[in-house]
């Protein structure tokens, strides 16, 4: 535990795969044919409070979805992937794009397509539905579940844990 503390002191930006840790991973169909998610207002509000202290946000998701893309319209998200079933092209954007290194990222992910994010940002984080192989390479499991509170649940760690309070270019 006091390494994930160590290294959450180094992070300046936070990026979460959508579907399984920004929601429990039911999707469903509504009558005009469109897929909907649940998404938890604390989690919400944890990304928030990150972004008043200056810390930035991304979302890089598989999915094409028009309730994600709003979720990251009202989050304020910095960055925002779709579609993005190989993250390290999206991953390696962000960090072009703010000069950042791999130690003041932290990505949360939970199924196979976020391995090589969870192996490569500096705190790599899953829940406890994630498929087993990330969590044996994930730094931290939350104790909350996807779309229930894991999200908030690491925002308080690092505004715990954390030393960063400027404002990213």
């Amino acid at each position: 535990m006091l390494e994930i503390h160590k290294k959450m002191s180094s992070i300046k930006l936070l990026a979460f795969d959508v579907d399984g840790v920004l929601t429990d991973n039911h999707v469903w169909m509504n009558e005009v044919g469109q897929w909907r998610r649940m998404f938890s207002v604390r989690d919400g509000y944890g990304i928030q409070m990150l972004r008043e202290n200056g810390y930035q946000m991304a979302f890089i998701t598989g999915s094409f979805s028009d309730d994600v893309r709003e979720r990251a319209r009202v989050l304020k998200m910095n960055f925002f992937y779709e579609g993005s079933l190989d993250k390290l092209p999206a991953y390696e954007d962000i960090k072009s794009k703010t000069g950042l290194n791999d130690s003041e990222i932290l990505y949360m992910g939970d199924d196979l397509f976020d391995l090589p994010l969870i192996e490569r940002a500096g705190a790599g984080i899953t829940v406890p539905e994630a498929v087993d192989k990330i969590k044996l390479k994930a730094d931290y499991v939350t104790t909350q579940s996807g779309g229930k509170g894991a999200v908030r649940e690491i925002c308080e760690m690092v505004l715990s844990h954390g030393f960063y309070r400027g404002k990213l270019a």
